[in-house]
């Protein structure tokens, strides 16, 4: 069990039936909420393909993580960074709140990956985030790869911001890649 970030096909978007966890009021709520703002409506949700999907596990422990977004950041971008529940590829000025419970929550927050990404990019640049770093993930990537030993293997052999707080860098990892991927494949990402 535990908590995980995942990514979101159309059908489970548009589903009603949120006992096979369905979307569907969620994304008419972002509609509403982007038409009211003079946006188009977010509608280009891709079909599960073979592509690999986004799913990691949130295991590792966050303190040293909040330790460098309030170091690094204003207030403001630490809620923008860590305070959703649906991430999506759409940029957005200002977070969405839907009065709709979510995995975790009794309202559902959206915030745009671009935003997102500009933060975690940010993170990673302090830490000095190595390239070796899985890219594009599949199911458990991440989590293996800083869980399993290559993450260790590599501090060893390449010491530097990154490798003295392994929980931290996943993390700062895991915000990246999220937002990169829900950017190239224009899927949102939600907590399971």
């Amino acid at each position: 069990m535990g908590v995980y970030l995942v990514d979101v096909d159309a059908q489970e978007w548009f589903s009603e039936d949120t006992g096979e966890g369905g979307m569907g009021a969620i994304a008419k709520g972002l509609d509403a909420e982007l038409a009211r703002r003079g946006l188009p409506p977010y509608t280009s949700v891709p079909e599960r393909d073979t592509a690999p999907g986004f799913e990691e596990k949130l295991s590792a422990s966050m303190r040293g993580f909040d330790a460098l977004c309030r170091a690094e950041l204003t207030p403001a971008e630490r809620a923008l960074l860590g305070d959703w529940s649906v991430l999506v590829p759409v940029s957005l000025d200002e977070e969405i709140r839907l009065p709709i419970g979510s995995a975790y929550t009794d309202e559902t927050v959206i915030v745009g990956a671009p935003q997102v990404l500009a933060l975690a990019e940010r993170l990673a640049a302090v830490l000095e985030l190595p390239v070796e770093i899985p890219e594009v993930t599949g199911n458990l990537d991440l989590t293996f790869w800083f869980l399993e030993g290559e993450a260790e293997e590599l501090a060893a052999a390449r010491p530097g911001p990154w490798s003295q707080d392994l929980d931290t860098a996943f993390y700062v990892a895991l915000y990246l890649r999220a937002a990169q991927h829900a950017l190239r494949r224009g899927c949102p990402l939600t907590y399971s």
